[in-house]
Protein backbone atom coordinates (compact mmCIF):
# COMPACT_ATOMS: atom_id res chain seq x y z
CA UNK A 1 0.00 0.00 0.00
CA UNK A 2 1.37 3.43 -0.94
CA UNK A 3 1.15 5.95 2.07
CA UNK A 4 1.54 9.82 1.67
CA UNK A 5 3.02 12.38 3.36
CA UNK A 6 1.53 16.03 3.06
CA UNK A 7 0.79 14.85 0.07
CA UNK A 8 3.62 14.32 -1.83
CA UNK A 9 4.51 10.61 -2.67
CA UNK A 10 6.54 8.33 -0.45
CA UNK A 11 9.73 6.84 -1.41
CA UNK A 12 7.98 3.42 -2.42
CA UNK A 13 6.28 4.94 -5.58
CA UNK A 14 7.67 5.00 -8.76
CA UNK A 15 7.97 7.24 -10.90
CA UNK A 16 6.67 7.62 -14.34
CA UNK A 17 9.69 7.56 -16.84
CA UNK A 18 7.68 7.65 -20.07
CA UNK A 19 9.38 10.75 -22.19
CA UNK A 20 7.56 14.29 -21.91
CA UNK A 21 6.75 15.51 -25.14
CA UNK A 22 9.56 18.76 -25.26
CA UNK A 23 11.33 18.42 -22.62
CA UNK A 24 14.70 17.72 -22.54
CA UNK A 25 16.71 14.29 -22.17
CA UNK A 26 17.25 13.82 -18.59
CA UNK A 27 21.30 14.85 -18.00
CA UNK A 28 23.52 13.07 -15.38
CA UNK A 29 22.42 15.02 -12.69
CA UNK A 30 19.18 14.22 -12.97
CA UNK A 31 19.24 10.63 -14.54
CA UNK A 32 17.72 7.86 -13.13
CA UNK A 33 20.09 4.43 -12.90
CA UNK A 34 18.42 1.88 -14.54
CA UNK A 35 19.68 -0.89 -12.18
CA UNK A 36 18.11 0.89 -9.23
CA UNK A 37 15.21 -1.68 -9.57
CA UNK A 38 17.07 -4.38 -9.45
CA UNK A 39 18.46 -3.19 -6.01
CA UNK A 40 15.14 -2.89 -4.91
CA UNK A 41 13.78 -5.96 -5.44
CA UNK A 42 16.95 -8.17 -3.94
CA UNK A 43 16.41 -6.28 -0.72
CA UNK A 44 13.19 -6.82 -1.03
CA UNK A 45 13.70 -10.63 -1.80
CA UNK A 46 16.53 -10.31 1.70
CA UNK A 47 13.80 -8.87 3.59
CA UNK A 48 11.33 -11.31 2.89
CA UNK A 49 14.10 -14.13 3.62
CA UNK A 50 14.79 -13.00 6.77
CA UNK A 51 11.00 -12.66 7.59
CA UNK A 52 10.70 -16.07 6.56
CA UNK A 53 13.73 -17.03 8.76
CA UNK A 54 12.37 -14.74 11.52
CA UNK A 55 8.88 -16.61 11.13
CA UNK A 56 10.54 -20.25 11.25
CA UNK A 57 12.55 -19.35 13.98
CA UNK A 58 9.48 -18.12 16.38
CA UNK A 59 7.49 -20.95 15.38
CA UNK A 60 10.00 -23.64 16.23
CA UNK A 61 10.46 -21.72 19.90
CA UNK A 62 6.72 -21.58 19.74
CA UNK A 63 6.52 -25.27 19.73
CA UNK A 64 9.17 -26.39 21.75
CA UNK A 65 7.66 -28.23 24.51
CA UNK A 66 7.91 -26.93 28.17
CA UNK A 67 7.71 -28.41 31.74
CA UNK A 68 4.63 -27.87 32.53
CA UNK A 69 0.37 -29.18 32.53
CA UNK A 70 -2.64 -27.55 31.24
CA UNK A 71 -5.58 -28.57 32.64
CA UNK A 72 -8.79 -28.08 30.74
CA UNK A 73 -12.59 -28.82 31.56
CA UNK A 74 -13.54 -32.09 30.88
CA UNK A 75 -17.12 -33.95 29.87
CA UNK A 76 -19.39 -35.08 32.52
CA UNK A 77 -20.53 -38.81 33.02
CA UNK A 78 -24.40 -39.15 35.12
CA UNK A 79 -23.92 -41.85 37.00
CA UNK A 80 -27.60 -42.78 36.75
CA UNK A 81 -27.13 -42.73 33.02
CA UNK A 82 -25.39 -44.54 30.51
CA UNK A 83 -22.30 -44.73 28.67
CA UNK A 84 -21.84 -46.46 25.48
CA UNK A 85 -24.85 -47.99 25.72
CA UNK A 86 -23.92 -49.43 28.99
CA UNK A 87 -25.44 -48.31 32.19
CA UNK A 88 -22.45 -46.97 34.64
CA UNK A 89 -24.03 -48.16 37.69
CA UNK A 90 -25.38 -51.58 37.25
CA UNK A 91 -26.37 -53.87 40.18
CA UNK A 92 -27.99 -57.41 40.42
CA UNK A 93 -28.38 -58.97 43.46
CA UNK A 94 -30.69 -56.49 44.94
CA UNK A 95 -33.81 -55.43 43.81
CA UNK A 96 -33.03 -51.50 41.76
CA UNK A 97 -35.32 -48.87 41.22
CA UNK A 98 -35.40 -46.56 37.79
CA UNK A 99 -34.10 -43.03 38.70
CA UNK A 100 -34.40 -39.70 37.03
CA UNK A 101 -32.21 -36.31 36.84
CA UNK A 102 -28.36 -36.29 37.13
CA UNK A 103 -25.64 -36.81 39.27
CA UNK A 104 -23.06 -35.87 37.24
CA UNK A 105 -19.34 -36.79 37.88
CA UNK A 106 -16.81 -34.55 36.38
CA UNK A 107 -13.67 -34.89 34.47
CA UNK A 108 -10.74 -32.99 33.75
CA UNK A 109 -8.73 -32.90 30.45
CA UNK A 110 -4.49 -32.84 31.43
CA UNK A 111 -2.03 -31.99 28.79
CA UNK A 112 1.36 -32.42 29.17
CA UNK A 113 3.96 -34.52 31.86
CA UNK A 114 4.22 -38.25 31.11
CA UNK A 115 1.01 -37.99 28.88
CA UNK A 116 2.55 -35.91 25.98
CA UNK A 117 4.06 -32.45 25.49
CA UNK A 118 3.16 -28.71 26.06
CA UNK A 119 4.55 -26.17 23.75
CA UNK A 120 5.45 -22.45 25.01
CA UNK A 121 2.48 -21.44 22.64
CA UNK A 122 -0.26 -23.99 24.56
CA UNK A 123 0.83 -23.04 27.71
CA UNK A 124 0.74 -19.00 27.00
CA UNK A 125 -2.58 -19.40 25.20
CA UNK A 126 -3.73 -21.10 28.66
CA UNK A 127 -2.69 -19.08 30.78
CA UNK A 128 -4.69 -16.54 28.86
CA UNK A 129 -7.64 -18.72 29.16
CA UNK A 130 -10.08 -18.31 32.41
CA UNK A 131 -11.14 -21.92 31.84
CA UNK A 132 -7.88 -23.48 32.24
CA UNK A 133 -4.88 -23.71 34.33
CA UNK A 134 -1.33 -24.20 34.32
CA UNK A 135 0.79 -25.81 36.78
CA UNK A 136 4.43 -26.84 36.93
CA UNK A 137 4.84 -30.44 35.70
CA UNK A 138 6.54 -31.51 39.33
CA UNK A 139 3.13 -30.62 41.42
CA UNK A 140 0.79 -33.26 39.07
CA UNK A 141 3.46 -35.90 38.75
CA UNK A 142 6.36 -36.95 40.92
CA UNK A 143 9.43 -36.90 38.91
CA UNK A 144 10.49 -39.70 37.15
CA UNK A 145 6.81 -40.98 36.19
CA UNK A 146 6.53 -42.58 32.77
CA UNK A 147 3.26 -42.74 30.92
CA UNK A 148 3.01 -46.30 31.77
CA UNK A 149 3.26 -45.54 35.06
CA UNK A 150 0.38 -42.94 35.50
CA UNK A 151 -1.87 -44.48 33.71
CA UNK A 152 -1.13 -47.46 35.72
CA UNK A 153 -1.98 -45.17 38.95
CA UNK A 154 -4.93 -43.62 37.32
CA UNK A 155 -6.66 -47.23 36.76
CA UNK A 156 -5.71 -48.52 40.15
CA UNK A 157 -7.49 -44.83 41.74
CA UNK A 158 -10.21 -45.45 39.73
CA UNK A 159 -10.71 -49.43 40.75
CA UNK A 160 -10.29 -48.09 44.62
CA UNK A 161 -12.88 -45.55 43.71
CA UNK A 162 -15.17 -47.71 43.14
CA UNK A 163 -15.23 -50.23 45.86
CA UNK A 164 -14.70 -46.84 48.56
CA UNK A 165 -17.97 -45.70 46.42
CA UNK A 166 -20.07 -49.08 47.00
CA UNK A 167 -18.42 -49.19 50.83
CA UNK A 168 -19.37 -46.21 51.27
CA UNK A 169 -23.12 -46.26 50.39
CA UNK A 170 -23.33 -49.17 52.12
CA UNK A 171 -22.52 -47.91 55.21
CA UNK A 172 -24.65 -44.89 54.74
CA UNK A 173 -27.70 -47.52 54.05
CA UNK A 174 -27.09 -49.35 57.33
CA UNK A 175 -26.25 -52.67 55.11
CA UNK A 176 -23.32 -55.05 56.42
CA UNK A 177 -20.96 -55.74 54.53
CA UNK A 178 -17.17 -57.64 55.31
CA UNK A 179 -14.26 -55.37 55.50
CA UNK A 180 -10.58 -56.74 56.13
CA UNK A 181 -7.36 -54.19 55.89
CA UNK A 182 -4.39 -55.75 53.80
CA UNK A 183 -0.42 -54.88 54.18
CA UNK A 184 0.14 -53.41 50.20
CA UNK A 185 4.01 -52.44 50.51
CA UNK A 186 6.19 -50.86 53.15
CA UNK A 187 6.87 -47.02 53.08
CA UNK A 188 10.71 -46.50 53.08
CA UNK A 189 12.23 -47.02 56.68
CA UNK A 190 9.07 -48.49 57.45
CA UNK A 191 8.77 -49.37 61.38
CA UNK A 192 6.94 -52.67 60.79
CA UNK A 193 10.27 -54.15 58.23
CA UNK A 194 10.99 -57.57 58.66
CA UNK A 195 7.66 -58.09 60.72
CA UNK A 196 4.59 -57.45 58.64
CA UNK A 197 4.88 -58.46 54.69
CA UNK A 198 3.06 -57.93 51.74
CA UNK A 199 -0.14 -59.91 51.36
CA UNK A 200 -0.38 -59.94 55.51
CA UNK A 201 -3.96 -59.77 56.66
CA UNK A 202 -4.39 -57.26 59.64
CA UNK A 203 -6.85 -58.70 62.09
CA UNK A 204 -6.13 -57.51 65.74
CA UNK A 205 -4.24 -54.90 67.50
CA UNK A 206 -3.43 -54.99 71.23
CA UNK A 207 -5.97 -57.32 71.41
CA UNK A 208 -8.89 -55.10 69.43
CA UNK A 209 -10.08 -56.74 66.43
CA UNK A 210 -9.38 -54.34 63.32
CA UNK A 211 -12.96 -53.61 61.63
CA UNK A 212 -11.67 -50.23 60.15
CA UNK A 213 -8.52 -47.99 59.80
CA UNK A 214 -9.62 -46.21 62.41
CA UNK A 215 -9.16 -48.68 65.13
CA UNK A 216 -5.23 -48.84 63.95
CA UNK A 217 -4.86 -45.31 64.25
CA UNK A 218 -7.09 -44.61 67.73
CA UNK A 219 -4.87 -47.65 69.34
CA UNK A 220 -1.47 -45.96 68.19
CA UNK A 221 -2.83 -42.31 69.27
CA UNK A 222 -3.10 -43.50 72.55
CA UNK A 223 -0.11 -45.57 72.59
CA UNK A 224 2.10 -42.37 72.10
CA UNK A 225 4.80 -44.41 70.40
CA UNK A 226 4.66 -47.92 72.63
CA UNK A 227 5.33 -50.84 71.39
CA UNK A 228 1.84 -52.62 70.15
CA UNK A 229 1.06 -55.93 69.68
CA UNK A 230 -0.47 -56.97 66.15
CA UNK A 231 -1.78 -60.18 64.59
CA UNK A 232 -1.61 -60.56 61.10
CA UNK A 233 -3.38 -63.57 59.06
CA UNK A 234 -0.28 -64.67 57.17
CA UNK A 235 -0.80 -67.81 54.50
CA UNK A 236 -3.98 -68.65 56.72
CA UNK A 237 -2.07 -68.55 59.90
CA UNK A 238 -2.39 -66.08 62.62
CA UNK A 239 1.38 -64.61 63.40
CA UNK A 240 1.69 -62.47 66.21
CA UNK A 241 4.47 -59.64 65.74
CA UNK A 242 5.46 -56.43 68.18
CA UNK A 243 6.12 -53.54 66.66
CA UNK A 244 7.25 -50.21 67.76
CA UNK A 245 5.37 -47.42 65.65
CA UNK A 246 7.72 -44.21 65.20
CA UNK A 247 6.23 -40.66 64.53
CA UNK A 248 5.91 -39.50 60.80
CA UNK A 249 7.18 -36.16 61.86
CA UNK A 250 3.74 -34.66 62.50
CA UNK A 251 3.49 -36.00 65.83
CA UNK A 252 1.50 -39.53 64.93
CA UNK A 253 2.62 -42.20 65.15
CA UNK A 254 2.57 -44.74 62.17
CA UNK A 255 3.24 -48.68 61.56
CA UNK A 256 4.56 -47.24 58.23
CA UNK A 257 2.40 -49.68 56.38
CA UNK A 258 0.69 -48.82 52.85
CA UNK A 259 -2.89 -50.88 53.76
CA UNK A 260 -6.20 -52.02 51.00
CA UNK A 261 -9.42 -52.95 51.69
CA UNK A 262 -10.47 -56.07 51.07
CA UNK A 263 -14.53 -55.98 51.00
CA UNK A 264 -16.86 -58.96 51.10
CA UNK A 265 -20.38 -57.09 49.64
CA UNK A 266 -23.96 -58.62 50.02
CA UNK A 267 -24.56 -58.19 46.25
CA UNK A 268 -22.61 -56.97 42.87
CA UNK A 269 -22.07 -53.48 41.78
CA UNK A 270 -20.56 -52.87 38.07
CA UNK A 271 -19.61 -49.55 37.50
CA UNK A 272 -18.77 -48.95 33.52
CA UNK A 273 -17.23 -45.83 32.91
CA UNK A 274 -14.29 -45.95 29.29
CA UNK A 275 -11.49 -44.05 29.40
CA UNK A 276 -12.10 -41.77 32.74
CA UNK A 277 -9.36 -42.78 35.61
CA UNK A 278 -8.19 -41.56 39.01
CA UNK A 279 -10.23 -41.29 42.33
CA UNK A 280 -12.43 -38.11 42.21
CA UNK A 281 -15.58 -39.44 40.76
CA UNK A 282 -15.70 -41.52 44.41
CA UNK A 283 -18.28 -39.59 45.77
CA UNK A 284 -20.90 -39.15 42.71
CA UNK A 285 -20.73 -43.20 42.79
CA UNK A 286 -21.79 -43.40 46.07
CA UNK A 287 -24.58 -40.82 45.83
CA UNK A 288 -25.37 -43.16 42.26
CA UNK A 289 -25.67 -46.38 43.61
CA UNK A 290 -27.66 -44.75 46.61
CA UNK A 291 -30.24 -44.12 44.34
CA UNK A 292 -30.33 -46.55 42.53
CA UNK A 293 -30.58 -49.30 45.44
CA UNK A 294 -33.33 -46.81 47.28
CA UNK A 295 -36.88 -46.20 46.03
CA UNK A 296 -37.62 -42.89 44.62
CA UNK A 297 -35.71 -40.26 42.72
CA UNK A 298 -32.77 -38.96 44.82
CA UNK A 299 -32.28 -35.88 42.71
CA UNK A 300 -36.34 -35.10 41.96
CA UNK A 301 -35.44 -34.88 38.13
CA UNK A 302 -32.78 -32.18 39.15
CA UNK A 303 -29.11 -31.55 37.44
CA UNK A 304 -26.83 -31.93 40.19
CA UNK A 305 -22.93 -32.65 39.67
CA UNK A 306 -20.18 -32.66 42.17
CA UNK A 307 -16.74 -34.44 42.46
CA UNK A 308 -14.52 -35.29 45.58
CA UNK A 309 -12.76 -39.27 46.97
CA UNK A 310 -14.68 -41.68 48.93
CA UNK A 311 -13.38 -43.42 52.29
CA UNK A 312 -15.24 -46.51 53.10
CA UNK A 313 -16.73 -44.33 56.25
CA UNK A 314 -17.93 -41.92 53.47
CA UNK A 315 -15.44 -38.88 54.01
CA UNK A 316 -15.23 -36.79 51.17
CA UNK A 317 -11.53 -35.81 50.22
CA UNK A 318 -10.07 -33.47 47.90
CA UNK A 319 -9.09 -33.45 44.19
CA UNK A 320 -7.45 -31.46 41.49
CA UNK A 321 -8.63 -29.60 38.31
CA UNK A 322 -11.93 -27.99 40.75
CA UNK A 323 -11.87 -25.04 38.77
CA UNK A 324 -12.10 -26.57 35.59
CA UNK A 325 -14.99 -28.95 36.94
CA UNK A 326 -16.97 -26.40 38.37
CA UNK A 327 -17.04 -25.52 34.65
CA UNK A 328 -17.77 -28.24 32.87
CA UNK A 329 -20.78 -29.17 35.33
CA UNK A 330 -22.14 -25.67 34.69
CA UNK A 331 -22.10 -25.98 30.91
CA UNK A 332 -23.72 -29.45 30.69
CA UNK A 333 -26.37 -27.83 32.37
CA UNK A 334 -26.06 -28.93 36.26
CA UNK A 335 -27.45 -26.05 38.93
CA UNK A 336 -25.82 -27.29 42.10
CA UNK A 337 -22.52 -28.55 42.53
CA UNK A 338 -21.13 -30.36 45.33
CA UNK A 339 -17.35 -29.59 46.65
CA UNK A 340 -14.65 -31.45 49.01
CA UNK A 341 -14.68 -28.98 52.38
CA UNK A 342 -10.70 -28.98 51.66
CA UNK A 343 -11.04 -27.71 48.11
CA UNK A 344 -13.39 -24.39 49.35
CA UNK A 345 -9.54 -22.47 48.75
CA UNK A 346 -9.81 -23.35 45.30
CA UNK A 347 -13.86 -22.78 44.93
CA UNK A 348 -14.14 -18.94 46.54
CA UNK A 349 -14.12 -16.61 43.31
CA UNK A 350 -14.11 -18.81 40.68
CA UNK A 351 -17.80 -20.31 40.90
CA UNK A 352 -19.67 -19.86 37.14
CA UNK A 353 -23.03 -17.80 37.20
CA UNK A 354 -26.10 -19.84 37.67
CA UNK A 355 -24.00 -22.39 39.93
CA UNK A 356 -24.74 -22.94 43.23
CA UNK A 357 -21.74 -24.48 45.06
CA UNK A 358 -22.44 -26.71 48.20
CA UNK A 359 -19.26 -27.27 50.57
CA UNK A 360 -19.73 -31.33 51.87
CA UNK A 361 -17.29 -32.87 54.34
CA UNK A 362 -19.19 -36.11 54.31
CA UNK A 363 -21.14 -38.77 52.39
CA UNK A 364 -24.55 -38.08 54.83
CA UNK A 365 -24.33 -33.98 53.81
CA UNK A 366 -23.81 -35.03 49.97
CA UNK A 367 -26.76 -36.86 50.49
CA UNK A 368 -28.81 -34.59 52.68
CA UNK A 369 -28.18 -31.73 49.95
CA UNK A 370 -29.40 -33.80 47.07
CA UNK A 371 -32.68 -34.82 48.54
CA UNK A 372 -33.16 -31.34 50.09
CA UNK A 373 -32.77 -29.84 46.16
CA UNK A 374 -34.66 -32.80 45.03
CA UNK A 375 -37.88 -32.27 47.09
CA UNK A 376 -38.06 -28.41 45.86
CA UNK A 377 -36.95 -27.00 49.21
CA UNK A 378 -34.78 -23.71 49.57
CA UNK A 379 -31.31 -25.23 49.23
CA UNK A 380 -29.60 -21.55 50.14
CA UNK A 381 -28.66 -22.52 53.48
CA UNK A 382 -26.65 -25.42 52.54
CA UNK A 383 -23.68 -24.87 53.41
CA UNK A 384 -21.03 -22.97 51.47
CA UNK A 385 -17.33 -22.18 50.32
CA UNK A 386 -17.19 -18.56 51.44
CA UNK A 387 -17.31 -16.21 49.07
CA UNK A 388 -18.52 -16.51 45.23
Amino acid sequence: MTTTRGGHPSEDHVPDLSPVPGAAPLGAAGSINADDGGRRGRRLSTMMVAGLAALGLGIAVGTLPVPYVIESPGPTYNTLGESQGHPVINVTGRETYPAAGNLDLTTVYVDGGPTGSVSILSAFSAWLDGSKAVYPVELIYPAGTTREAAQEQSAVAMATSQENAVASALNELKIPYGQQLQAADLSKDSASAGKIQQGDILKSINGKDITALSVIQDELAAGKGATVSVTVERAGQPVVLDITPKDNGQGRFILGVMLKYLFSFPFQVQISLDKVGGPSAGLMFSLGIIDTVTPGDLTGGKHIAGTGTISPDGSVGPIGGIGQKMRGARSSGATLFLAPAANCDEVAGHVPDGLQVVRVQNLSEARHAVELAGSGQDTSGLPACAGK
